[in-house]
């Protein structure tokens, strides 16, 4: 099995980008991964006029566009490891969503025939939040559950994929990383653990 694993942050020596590499440790040699570094591959996030033709039908995406449709297609489970950003995904990432996640490859809007059809109902996505605050501060003003509603419904149900774990790692700042990179690995070991039972690949 493979994993696609998506990071979104400026620092290569950042806890997201540690996590990251947590949840690689984690799937062990039995199943492959690619991290996409979408900083460091200067992926371009600006929803612009060859992206907004592609929505309308009226053009093919783009070839750094495809390059990203294809790295998902190649994977078994996309990962999204993310700091949050004012109780949302960087602007890096939600650019990436937005020109990736297109019209007529994520799902297949036809405004003529009034149709829409869900296009990703194969794909399994883990999400892996990075977030400053602490528990009270995301329960009392209900930014978790909004985050919820605007990225895995929003975005994933919409398209059809289906979002398997979503973690918050609160207090990124103040607390001992340690914890949170032993919750990174398990979501590694975790990530194929009920397709490889399914398979009759573990005991």
């Amino acid at each position: 099995m493979h994993a696609l694993i998506v990071v979104a942050h400026h620092d290569p020596r950042s806890l997201t980008h540690s996590l990251a590499a947590q949840v690689a440790e984690g799937l062990g040699p039995s199943h492959s991964f690619e991290i996409a570094d979408l900083f460091a591959e200067a992926f371009d996030p600006r929803f612009n006029l060859a992206d907004h033709a592609v929505h309308r039908r009226q053009a093919p995406p783009p070839a750094d566009v495809l390059a990203e449709q294809a790295r998902i297609d190649r994977a078994d489970a996309l990962v999204l490891v993310y700091p949050v950003y004012w109780w949302s995904m960087p602007a890096l990432l939600k650019g990436w969503i937005d020109r990736v996640f297109a019209n007529g490859w994520a799902f297949d809007f036809n405004l003529q025939a009034n149709t829409f059809e869900k296009q990703l109902g194969h794909l399994r996505v883990h999400l892996l939040g990075v977030a400053g605050a602490d528990a009270g501060t995301y329960g009392r003003h209900g930014y978790a559950a909004a985050m919820k509603a605007q990225i895995d419904h929003g975005i994933f149900d919409y398209c059809g994929a289906r979002v398997l774990t979503s973690e918050l790692l609160l207090e990124s700042e103040s607390q001992d990383p340690q914890q949170h990179l032993r919750t990174a690995r398990a979501i590694g070991r975790g990530l194929f653990a009920g397709q490889a039972a399914a398979a009759g690949l573990v005991g």
